[in-house]
C-alpha cells in the first residue's frame, strides 16, 4: 500500500512494565531528590506500578489500531471491513459436489428419488442434496426428481453439499446413509470422490488477491481479466487464449465439467474489463480422460490389501486436482504411488494403455477415468 513517494511511519518505541516504572522513577527523583523511597510496599512505588500498567494498556491499544490500520498487518474481520473500503470482499466457501449411486434390493416397481433428497456420510458428519439435471434422461420434471423405471436397480444422481468448505469433500464409498426416506431405495454410494469443495478465502489469499486487484484497474488487460476470473469462485482455474482482435476463455471448476451457470458468471465477471470492441467467448475444459493401471508390492510389515485403496485414492486426488492446461505426467504418477507409506515398489504402470504423458494444452484438463492397482 505504500508507494515510493509515501513516508514510512516511525517505529513504534515500546517499553515493559519495569522498564516503565524505572523511567518514572528516575524522572521522580530528578525532579524531587528528597523523595527516594521506592522501596517493596511504598505508597510512591505503589502510584508509580499503577500509572505503569495504565501506559501498558494504552501500548497494548496503540498497537491495535497500528495493526489493523494496515491490511498487511490486520486479520480476519478487519481484513474485510479493511476490504469493503474498496469495494473488494473475500470470496465464500464453494461447495462440494458430485454424484451418488441410489440402488435397491427389488426393481418390480419404479422408484422417484425427489429433489433435494438428503444423504449422508457413514458419521453423519456432513450432508448432501440431491440437485437438478435436466441432461439426465431419468430426470423428470413433472414429477420434481429423477424417475427410476422398473426393473431398473441403480440410478447415479448429482449431489451438492449442504455445508461448503473442504470438510465435504469426501473419498469413494463415504457417502452412504439416506437422509430423508426414498421409497423403493435401499442403498446409496459414491463411487468417485467429491473434491472441489473450498473453505472461505483465507486472510492470506484475500492480501495477495488485492495486490491483484489493485494490478487490475487498468482494465481491458490480461491481467485485469485473470482477476475478472479469480472473484467468481474459489477453485477455480483458467486459461486463456488470444487470436486477433478476439480472446477465448477455458475455465474448469475442478469437476472438468462447469455448469453452465458458471461460466455465465465468468462472462459476467469479464464483461466490464474486456476492451471495447474486443470479442471473446467462454468455454468449459476438453476433457481428456486418464486410464491408470499399476501393480504393487507392500514392504515389509505391511499388506498388499490394505495399500491398494490408499494408493488408488493417492493418485485419484493428484490427477483430478490437476488445474487447466497441465499436463499429467507418467513419471509423476510413480512417485505418487511410491509416496504411500508403505509401497515398496511399483511396477507395470500404464497411462492409457501406454508410458507418454497426457493433456496439456490450454484447453485441457485431465481427470481420472479409472484407476486400477494390482
Amino acid at each position: 500500500m505504500s508507494g515510493s513517494n509515501t513516508p514510512t511511519p516511525p517505529p513504534l518505541s515500546l517499553l515493559n512494565f519495569t522498564a516503565l516504572v524505572q523511567q518514572m522513577a528516575a524522572a521522580i527523583q530528578g525532579a524531587c531528590s528528597t523523595l527516594l523511597d521506592f522501596t517493596v510496599g511504598s505508597v510512591l512505588l505503589a502510584i508509580t506500578q499503577g500509572v505503569a500498567s495504565v501506559q501498558l494498556w494504552l501500548q497494548w491499544l496503540i498497537l491495535l489500531v497500528w495493526q489493523r490500520a494496515r491490511l498487511s498487518t490486520c486479520s480476519g474481520a478487519d481484513c474485510d471491513s479493511w476490504g469493503a473500503d474498496f469495494g473488494f470482499f473475500r470470496l465464500p466457501a464453494v461447495d462440494a459436489t458430485g454424484s451418488v449411486t441410489f440402488s435397491r434390493f427389488n426393481a418390480s416397481l419404479p422408484a422417484l428419488i425427489p429433489l433435494n433428497a438428503q444423504v449422508k456420510t457413514a458419521d453423519g458428519s456432513q450432508s448432501y442434496l440431491v440437485t437438478k439435471d435436466t441432461a439426465n434422461p431419468l430426470w423428470n420434471s413433472g414429477q420434481g426428481g429423477y424417475l427410476v423405471p422398473a426393473n431398473t436397480a441403480s440410478a447415479t444422481v448429482p449431489i451438492q453439499a449442504v455445508t461448503p468448505g473442504t470438510a465435504a469433500n469426501v473419498q469413494p464409498g463415504t457417502i452412504t446413509l439416506l437422509g430423508s426416506a426414498v421409497p423403493a431405495v435401499d442403498t446409496v454410494t459414491n463411487s468417485v470422490a467429491l473434491t472441489n469443495g473450498v473453505d472461505a478465502e483465507s486472510d492470506a489469499a484475500f492480501k495477495a488477491r488485492f495486490i491483484n486487484y489493485l494490478a487490475s484497474l487498468s482494465k481491458a488487460t490480461l491481467a485485469a481479466i485473470q482477476y475478472a476470473i479469480s472473484t467468481v469462485q474459489q477453485g477455480l482455474t483458467a486459461d486463456i487464449e488470444e487470436v486477433a482482435g478476439s480472446f477465448s476463455v477455458y475455465v474448469d471448476d475442478g469437476s472438468g465439467n462447469p455448469p453452465s451457470s458458471t461460466l455465465t458468471a465468468v462472462s459476467e465477471a469479464i464483461e466490464p474489463v474486456r476492451g471495447l470492441g474486443i470479442s471473446y467467448a467462454v468455454h468449459g475444459p476438453t476433457l481428456v480422460s486418464a486410464t491408470i493401471v499399476l501393480t504393487i508390492t507392500a514392504a515389509s510389515g505391511y499388506q498388499h490389501a490394505n495399500l491398494v485403496g490408499p494408493v488408488a485414492t493417492a493418485i485419484e486426488t493428484y490427477v483430478n486436482t490437476l488445474p487447466i492446461g497441465s499436463p499429467l505426467s507418467y513419471f509423476r504418477l510413480a512417485a505418487v504411488a511410491y509416496s504411500v507409506v508403505g509401497v515398496d515398489t511399483v511396477e507395470g504402470l500404464t497411462l492409457n494403455g501406454g508410458t507418454s504423458d497426457i493433456g496439456g494444452a490450454g484447453q485441457q484438463v485431465v481427470k481420472v477415468a479409472s484407476c486400477t492397482v494390482n
